[in-house]
């Protein structure tokens, strides 16, 4: 354990998070989502896990170490339901909460079409498979910068 960081980051999770750069993107997904598959074209090239909690917990606790690039754009891309684009799922609200805890103001998500994300997941820094079980509970987060103190 360490003082001050969530519980829910691992090890390989911290070290991940840490090296990605300003722009790399990163992954988290359901279970249902082939992950192991998709991590080894990814620069990490594994799957990390985050897998006896859902992906909102694992956002909130990611997103407790990691700045999102939202000044720029919008830095969450969801999975859409396939013929439904605009519909959102029970478990993309719950990470749309976080996602607006955590920048401390709105910052909508944007939808990704099913088989794009499955590309766009492929050029991420990594894949963070969690134990969530509802459908569309994936997820592409952007990281932005920390400015230099007293900028």
């Amino acid at each position: 354990m360490l003082k001050n960081i969530d519980p829910a980051l691992n090890a390989d999770v911290l070290h991940a998070l840490r090296a990605m750069g300003h722009g790399d993107t990163l992954v988290v997904t359901d279970t249902n989502f082939p992950s192991d598959s998709v991590a080894q074209y990814t620069s990490v090239g594994q799957v990390l896990r985050m897998e006896n909690i859902s992906a909102a917990r694992a956002i909130k606790a990611i997103l407790s170490v990691l700045p999102l690039d939202t000044p720029l754009q919008p830095s969450v891309g969801r999975m859409e339901v396939m013929g439904a684009p605009n519909q959102i799922e029970a478990v993309q609200a719950e990470v749309q909460k976080e996602i607006d805890a955590a920048e401390g103001k709105s910052a909508p998500m944007y939808g990704i079409e099913r088989f794009a994300f499955y590309e766009k997941a492929k050029e991420a820094y990594c894949v963070i498979t969690t134990g969530e079980t509802r459908f569309y509970g994936c997820f592409l987060l952007t990281k932005g910068v920390i400015p230099p103190q007293g900028s």
